[in-house]
């Protein structure tokens, strides 16, 4: 008989056991079902907000699902992955229903691609559609219709990298200002910030900051995927007193000629919301087509 067992903080033998589960699921489903931020908390340490949900038979760990309740006005946000050779026999329904017992019946889940199989769950638990996050590709190389426009900065805005602790706290602010709007990017703390850091991707050379007048109003922060040889537009912000003036896109072109230029990476790709047409737009007119969707799902109450 399978259980599932609630902890705050995944111990290393657990952390290894969920981490390979999550690395078998991904090479069948060719996407992780655990974000960047869960897999980052499950080997975090106890974090306040966080629980791990551990399903086991027979003393095998079939199951991992995570929740974070860090949010003061949203409900909590869940994830789930069962292991690819033991799906088909309840116990994603068993890991769903348990996130939604925690939960207190208020939940929000991530389905990562859009699974036939994670939209039937979705049903069965009761929960509608509330979120669609795309990830967009384009190419960098090989193509006629890759060439980048040459960056031109509004005037008095002047761009340069990020220097690790001399820009953490500074940067923090203008992310929160940046993504007030966005419950998961906005709230990024020092602990968030360190851990990515701390990451063998992290390369402050990908991280540009644009200034005026001594003051950061804007950054596009790119990340380099090396096994699959993949750029992305990891997170670009601008401050709301700096919208407008096309900032955005020159940013992003900066980042997208460094991926392609000192990173010699042939693709780039982001996530943006499929209801954020502006954003949306700027991205289809540097060349940016829907690769696949991540879809979220909540409880009605």
């Amino acid at each position: 008989m399978s259980d599932v067992v609630v902890v705050d903080e995944a111990s290393a033998e657990v952390v290894r056991e969920a981490q390979a589960l999550i690395d078998a699921s991904t090479l069948t489903d060719g996407q992780a079902a655990v974000s960047e931020q869960g897999r980052l908390q499950l080997r975090g340490g106890r974090r306040a907000g966080v629980r791990h949900l551990l399903l086991r038979q027979d003393g095998e760990l079939l199951g991992y699902a995570q929740l974070e309740d860090t949010d003061p006005v949203e409900p909590p946000t869940g994830e789930l992955v069962v292991h690819p050779s033991h799906r088909g026999r309840g116990y994603g329904r068993q890991l769903g229903q348990a996130l939604l017992n925690e939960s207190g019946k208020r939940l929000r889940v991530w389905a990562h691609g859009g699974h036939p199989a994670a939209r039937h769950l979705a049903q069965v638990l009761g929960l509608t559609l509330f979120r669609e996050l795309r990830q967009l590709r384009r190419p960098l190389t090989g193509v006629s219709t890759s060439a980048l426009p040459e960056p031109v900065l509004p005037e008095g805005v002047t761009v340069r990298t990020f220097r690790p602790g001399a820009d953490d706290a500074a940067w923090l602010a203008l992310n929160a200002s940046a993504f007030a709007h966005h419950p998961e990017q906005g709230s990024l703390s020092q602990l968030d910030l360190d851990d990515r850091k701390a990451e063998p991707w992290f390369d402050p050379a990908g991280f540009f900051l644009a200034e005026r007048a001594g003051a950061l109003i804007g950054f596009h922060w790119t990340k380099v995927h090396s096994a699959e040889q993949l750029g992305e537009v990891y997170v670009l912000g601008v401050a709301p007193e700096a919208q407008g003036i096309g900032l955005g896109r020159v940013l992003t072109t900066i980042g997208l000629r460094h991926l392609e230029r000192d990173r010699g990476l042939p693709t780039a790709m982001l996530y943006v919301d499929a209801d954020n047409m502006a954003a949306v737009s700027v991205y289809e007119r540097l060349g940016f087509r829907t690769y696949e969707t991540d879809l979220m799902y909540r409880t009605e109450s």
